[in-house]
């Protein structure tokens, strides 16, 4: 009987001890993932992924470009270039051809290996990269993880099929009938709100100038259709020769339109089109029909801008400065395609948030100083009268 004791009491003990070993790891590893997450988080120096790219042309550069700008949270370890890149070299270790990949991931250690190769066919190292995943290297394709890190889509390196069969581009019918009844009833509570200043304004712009208080402008909407944006004026209506050109509007702005524009005051009326069922509070901003033409052969997948009503303010709006160039509508773009992507009611109040601080705080929209696009010659026009 003693024995017997002994060695249940021994059992246990051991049991005691293996279980507290157990937690005891358990909560190491979670403590560590944890401590990885909190450092990739706030991008401690030293903590992060090491990646590998696979690539060397437009998309490619501009993953590095990215990744460098956000500090220490990616290492890049290497870059296999195309057969054929074009460009000047990057500017970090190049790794050798598509053919070595298995030598070099087994040389460089990466975490992630990121596809961005221009051309595909006949180049894709099928076999290295399956074996990669297998080892728990992860394998993003480089549009995907330029979407993620970016918050924009990267329409230049997008293919129609990756719209046709992704996930995104798609909502529910009960989310888009909370998402319409949000912009309904927040307009309604806008209007309310802001009534007392409507006379205000309208006298204002009397006193300034001639001409109506209310400025009525074509824009295309949802499924092409046009209909009229309203706005406060401006503008003088003398000498308005109906361009669509911001460089040919700006002697023509008033004071009072001066600081209307200023303090977005401007806008209000639009409040009216979304009760009218032109434009919903978040969506992308309508275009004026001077420009649709040149926009839809110039910008690509810009027909897509039309697959949802048009919005008051919208994700181009709070990450990126106003265009005042074909290049910089196309940047915008890349942020619209990613919000018709990704759209719900959830990154709706996330933007009415974001513009909200933008119009009491008067903060500047997140990318707006981060990244200038290179001027054109060309001209688009952006806040009309």
């Amino acid at each position: 009987m003693p024995l017997l004791l002994d060695f249940k009491v021994t059992n246990f003990l051991l049991w005691a001890v293996g279980a507290v070993i157990g937690v005891g790891a358990f909560a190491s590893r979670t403590l560590r993932a944890r401590c990885v997450a909190l450092g990739r988080a706030v991008r401690l120096p030293g903590v992060g992924e090491r990646v590998l790219i696979l690539g060397s042309g437009v998309l490619a550069g501009e993953l590095m470009e990215a990744m460098k700008a956000r500090g220490s949270r990616w290492t890049i370890v290497g870059v296999i270039p195309e057969v054929r890149s074009v460009g000047p070299a990057p500017p970090y270790p190049v790794m050798g051809s598509l053919e070595d990949l298995d030598l070099i991931v087994g040389k460089v250690r990466p975490h992630r290996i990121v596809v961005a190769l221009d051309e595909r066919r006949g180049r894709l190292p099928v076999g290295p990269l399956l074996q990669s995943r297998v080892r728990g290297v992860a394998v993003e394709e480089g549009v995907e993880f330029y979407e993620r890190l970016m918050r924009r889509l990267a329409i230049d390196a997008l293919n129609p099929s990756a719209l046709i069969f992704s996930d995104g581009f798609q909502r529910r019918r009960v989310a888009g009938f909370v998402g319409r009844g949000m912009s309904l009833f927040l307009s309604a509570l806008g209007i309310a709100v802001t009534a007392p200043l409507w006379p205000l304004i309208a006298l204002a712009i009397r006193l300034d100038s001639r001409g109506p208080v209310v400025f009525r402008q074509e824009r295309v909407g949802r499924g092409g259709r046009k209909f009229g944006l309203l706005k406060f004026r401006t503008m003088l209506t003398e000498g308005a020769n109906g361009s669509s050109w911001v460089r040919d509007n700006t002697a023509r702005i008033t004071r009072t339109g001066s600081f209307l524009r200023w303090s977005h005051l401007d806008e209000l009326p639009q409040l009216i089109n979304v009760l009218r069922g032109d434009m919903n509070l978040v969506g992308p901003r309508p275009h004026p029909v001077s420009n649709f033409e040149l926009f839809s052969a110039r910008i690509p997948f810009y027909a897509l801008r039309a697959a949802i009503r048009p919005g008051v303010t919208g994700w181009a709006q709070v990450r990126y400065r106003y265009a005042n160039t074909l290049e910089e509508e196309s940047e915008k773009m890349r942020y619209d395609l990613y919000y018709i992507k990704h759209r719900s009611l959830w990154f709706d109040l996330r933007i009415l948030v974001r513009t909200a601080r933008i119009l009491l705080m008067g903060l500047r929209p997140e990318r707006e100083v981060a990244e200038r696009s290179p001027a054109v010659p060309h001209t688009t026009k952006v806040r009309a009268a």
